[in-house]
This record gives C-alpha cells, structure tokens and sequence, in this order.
C-alpha cells in the first residue's frame, strides 16, 4: 500500500507540474502579443488601374510603381507613430471602365483601407473620386489628366502630373509656333480623357488662327478608323490631334500610312506617349511623325530619374510605359503625410496632405489649394529610331 501510495503523489505533482507549466506558457504568451501585434501593424494602400483589357500595359506599369514603392518603404523599417509598419498594396482592376471603377472604389473603401493611388482614366477617376470623398479616404491620382477633376471641391482629391490644359495647350502652340502648321483635324474617343484634351487643343488652336478643318469621333474600343481618317484626308490637313490611348493610336498610324497620309503629323497627350506605340503601330512609317505631351519631365533629366529607371526594370523588365513613376512618388508622399502626421488614419493623415513639400523622382511635390500639383512640368516627345525621344 505504501508503494501504491507514492506513486499517486509522483503523477499530481507531475500534473500539478504540467499544469502551472501550461500555464506560464499562456501568461508570457498573452504579453508578448501586444509586442508582436506592434511589431506587424499592417497599413494597406489601394491602388486601381485596368489591369485587364486593351489598356492592361498601363494599368501594369502604374501598379508597378506602386508596388515598387511599397517594397522599398517595407525595406526602409518605417515607424508610423513610433510603431514599426508594415504596407501591403490592395490592386484592384477598373479595366478602364467606369462602372467597374467606381465598384473598385466601393470595394476599397468597404475593405478599410488606409488611402489609395489611382485611378489611371479620367473616366474612372471622376465617379470613384465621389465615393472615396464619401467614404472619407485620401486618393492621389499618378495620370488622370482631366481639369474637372480639381474644380468639384473635393478634399483629399490631389493629381501629380500636369492636366489637360497644360498638354492641350501646349501641343497646340508647339503645331503653330515651331511646326509652321496651318490646317488640323482632330479625333477624339468620346472618353473624358479623350474629350477633355481634345477640346482644349481644339480651343487653343482656334484661338492661335490655326484652321481647325475636321473634327471627328471614334471610341476607345475601335481598331478601323479607314472611314473617318478617309474624310479627313479630303480636307488635307498638316495635322491630326487624337484624343485617346494607344491602342487606337497605333492602329491609326498604320492606316494612315495605308492611305498616303505619310507626311501628316499625329500629335496626342500622354494617352499616346508611350513605348508601346512602337509595337501598335506595328513599324509604321507615320510614327516618326508623332509628337505628343506627357504632363512631367522626362525622367532621362531629372537627378534621379535614371537610378529609379535601373530599379524598376530589374524589378519589372519591359514593362515600362509612362506613369509608374508617378505611381511611385504619389505612394511615397501618401507615406510622407501619415509620418508628418504621426498616424495612418486618413482623418488625420488627410490635411497634412494639402502641406505636403517631398522631393519626389518626378518632381518637388507641392499641391496647390485645389489639389493640382504647383508648377508642373511637360514634356514633348517624338519616336526616332525606334525610341522615344524628349524635346525639351
């Protein structure tokens, strides 16, 4: 009986042993997770383009951009708040369309994120500016151009290139001043990109006695332009303004080409102003006589813009068109704000926004009180063996 005994009291002290072990274990436990929590406080940043589509090769260099800027800030070891953070990207795909936008912007804002870069279209980025103001998120927009955006009185809305007044305008005295040229038609794709840049040219030309001769009206899915280029061609113009992107850029050119229209400039903004023209217009004699306007400056002539350029190519080989470096600088100066001001609430991030004064690749970021970046730049380019070439 001894025997048996002892050995009852070896296995409840054992238990009694295992037990307070357990529970030592679940003490030290519940206090490091705060500590751990901290150590991964998750800021999530949305960004929207078409990733999808005809338009995908922009949608990808803009999330791109942002996805580099992410990578480094995450590198970086950044403390928000005296909290070390980590950024995750929230990519959604608007496939250039409005409806599908404004669902992408409804979905981001359901989801809580922290601000969002986008979108890439004007036409998606006016309705889903609406909502994100609704729902109380910042956006910065890397390249919709359209002036309407800023004149709605939206708070925390905020552009980072130059707008269509700007690229319009500036095409327009470029075809007068230093091409000499007397007669042009113009081709719009009824988006509000397209429209709205067109509308300005055309304004402007007319106002500088060019002779506007045509004006003419396609949209963003067509690819067969014979018949308007056709009528245009009867009224012998020096050249066409074309409202649009470039997959009904280049399919233009080609025609043009077809048509005998090989000494008729194509001039276009940023929609257009891009390295995959080259491969749209399938080596078309006509894109040498493109000239079209990207709303900042070219990033061959910025002090960092080449070691920006070396870094997202090793990262995204080939992939590279016209705003992923302002994808970039719009992701960091969203950062900048949340550091300024201690949080990444947007209600209290938003307002350090509007004082925002960051030395971007693109460019010194500075808003104006409507949101439009102060003192934006533009740049002319043409396509000569094969590349893009900056003017200015």
């Amino acid at each position: 009986m001894p025997v048996f005994y002892f050995q009852l009291d070896d296995i409840d002290m054992t238990k009694q042993m295992t037990r307070q072990s357990v529970l030592a274990v679940a003490v030290l436990a519940a206090l490091a997770a705060p500590l751990g929590a901290q150590a991964q406080t998750v800021i999530r940043i949305g960004h929207v383009a078409p990733v999808s589509g005809p338009q995908a090769h922009f949608g990808r260099d803009n999330e791109n951009g942002a996805r580099l800027a992410v990578d480094e800030l995450n590198a970086q070891g950044v403390l928000i708040g005296g909290k070390k953070v980590k950024f995750e990207l929230v990519a959604e795909d608007d496939a250039a369309d409005p409806k599908q936008g404004t669902a992408a912007a409804q979905k981001l804002c359901d989801a809580k994120v922290n601000g969002v870069i986008g979108h890439l279209n004007s036409g998606t980025t006016l309705p889903a500016a609406k909502i994100y103001v609704a729902c109380g998120l910042p956006m910065i927009t890397p390249s919709a151009t359209n002036p309407e955006l800023t004149t709605l009185g939206y708070k925390n809305v905020y552009r980072m290139l130059a707008n269509d007044n700007a690229l319009g305008a500036g095409l327009a005295r470029y075809a007068r001043d230093t091409l000499k040229l007397k007669k042009v038609a113009i081709i719009d794709d009824r988006t509000a990109y397209g429209k709205g840049v067109s509308d300005v040219f055309a304004r402007t030309a007319k106002e500088l006695g060019l002779d506007v001769v045509s004006q003419q009206y396609t949209n963003d899915k067509a690819v067969d332009f014979m018949a308007i280029l056709t009528a245009i061609k009867n009224k012998k113009p020096d050249g066409i303004f074309f409202g649009g992107m470039d997959p009904q850029a280049g399919p233009m050119l080609r025609q043009m080409q077809q048509l005998g229209m090989t000494k008729v400039y194509m001039f276009g903004g940023d929609g257009i102003c891009t390295d995959k023209l080259m491969d749209l217009s399938s080596g078309a004699k006509t894109l040498a006589n493109v000239v079209c306007a990207v709303g900042g400056a070219s990033l061959d002539k910025l002090p960092n813009g080449k070691t920006w350029r070396a870094r997202y190519d090793a990262k995204f080989p080939g992939q590279f068109q016209v705003y992923s470096p302002y994808t970039y600088d719009a992701t960091m100066v969203l950062v900048d704000a949340m550091k300024r001001a201690n949080s990444a609430d947007p209600k209290v991030y938003g307002p350090k926004l509007a004082e925002s004064n960051y030395q971007g690749v693109t460019a010194k970021v500075v808003f104006e009180p409507n949101g439009e970046l102060k003192n934006p730049a533009m740049t002319l380019y043409v396509y000569k063996d094969g590349k893009k070439v900056a003017l200015n």
